[in-house]
């Protein structure tokens, strides 16, 4: 059975930048994202460039059916590396965001990635062989006003993987969660000082599936701050920190 790389949130950014890192080492890909457009753009771009099979599947995440529904999808493919990176954010209050965006946003960027890593870990431990990746962030690592909900399904994302990864130890299986701080994504548009591009996290992350950390920040100044706000800082200091800057974010984009 020919083995394949699943990457969620593919058709922009940090998603279709792993596309790229992977195919250039050969794998065939799965790639999955609500606009087919954009995924077919990546899928010929890298079948030119790398010669590898790519498979997409439009599929919006948030829905609660859809993890079960990209497995029936792909049965009869054996995943070899799965990266959960398809997710949503926004900046602002949680009165002003309101519930249903709250909701949508936590299905996606927490509920999702925990039940795609379970109904493709069994298939990897059954072998002793596999990896996943679950895209994390910076905001994971303490409260951040202003991008709550966010921050906590980020939060979510960063202990269930490090838990995951404990589990899974000496079963040849790789879980690793790779925390990003700003990237210049669709999703996060605006200058913010230190920024950095998909293909440095990209690059973060294929280093983070040969190492052995179970979680890896991208950027030395990134780990650095992670650390000062989760390990130095009193907990409201940090969150208030945090939140000026988001508050400032909230603003500008109104």
């Amino acid at each position: 059975m020919t083995k394949h790389g699943l990457i969620t949130g593919a058709g922009t950014g940090i998603g279709a930048a792993i596309a790229e890192r992977l195919a250039a080492r050969g794998t065939n890909l799965i790639l999955v994202a609500r606009d087919a457009d954009r995924l077919n753009d990546v899928a010929h771009r890298l079948r030119a460039a790398h010669g590898v099979d790519v498979l997409t599947v439009p599929l919006d995440l948030s829905r609660p059916d859809a993890p079960a529904d990209l497995v029936e999808r792909l049965t009869g493919i054996e995943v070899d590396v799965l990266v959960n990176n398809a997710g949503v954010a926004h900046v602002g209050t949680a009165a002003a965001t309101g519930p249903g965006r709250i909701r949508a946003m936590v299905d996606l960027n927490a509920a999702a990635v925990a039940e795609t890593t379970a109904r493709f870990l069994p298939g990897m431990l059954a072998r002793g062989d596999g990896a996943i990746v679950n895209i994390a962030s910076t905001a994971a690592y303490s409260p951040a006003p202003w991008n709550a909900a966010y921050a906590a399904s980020k939060a979510f994302v960063l202990s269930f993987t490090r838990a995951v990864a404990v589990e899974t130890e000496g079963t040849g299986v790789r879980v690793v969660a790779v925390s990003p701080g700003a990237v210049e994504t669709p999703m996060n548009p605006g200058h913010v000082r230190g920024k950095r591009q998909p293909e440095q996290v990209a690059d973060t992350v294929m280093a983070a599936l040969d190492g052995r950390a179970p979680a890896v920040v991208d950027g030395r100044l990134n780990a650095a701050q992670a650390f000062v706000f989760s390990r130095v800082l009193p907990t409201r200091t940090a969150s208030r920190l945090i939140g000026r800057f988001f508050a400032r974010m909230a603003a500008s984009r109104n």
